[in-house]
């Protein structure tokens, strides 16, 4: 097999910058823009446009850039890595089961923890794995 090396790429706001956005507008912003997203997720039509909101409520919440990771191989191919998804079934079951609810569980409380400054890490951490909660997603 050939040697690749992996980056991460990601280009973004200045810090400083998406504090203040997060203070002034992505705190209160995030909680409505989660809120419609959570309730598109439930919707067998709206299921996809949910996901892909929730999957930006980073972006939203402090302007955080997207990250993706490139691989070089030794022959100098650049592509994107995708992440191997676990089978259709087990996430549609998860979802159905036990995902639509415990999503929105998940999302009031890692708004929640990000209304107070010791828990605001917690609750980017729990932001960045919605998609994980509600679908079993891997990034």
């Amino acid at each position: 097999m050939a040697a690749q090396t992996v980056y991460q790429t990601e280009r973004g706001v200045h810090l400083v910058l998406r504090i203040l956005y997060f203070f002034f507008f992505g705190l209160w912003f995030s909680a409505i823009w989660a809120t419609i997203a959570w309730v598109l997720s439930v919707t067998i039509i709206g299921l996809p446009i949910g996901l892909w909101m929730l999957n930006r409520l980073p972006q939203v919440t402090t302007l955080r850039p997207q990250r993706s990771d490139l691989v070089v191989t030794e022959s100098g191919a650049v592509y994107h890595a995708n992440v191997k998804q676990r089978p259709f079934l087990i996430r549609a079951l998860w979802f159905l089961l036990v995902g639509w609810w415990f999503s929105a569980l998940w999302l009031a409380a890692a708004w929640a923890l990000c209304t107070v400054i010791i828990g605001m890490p917690i609750g980017f951490l729990m932001f960045d794995r919605v998609p994980a909660v509600i679908t079993l997603a891997r990034s």
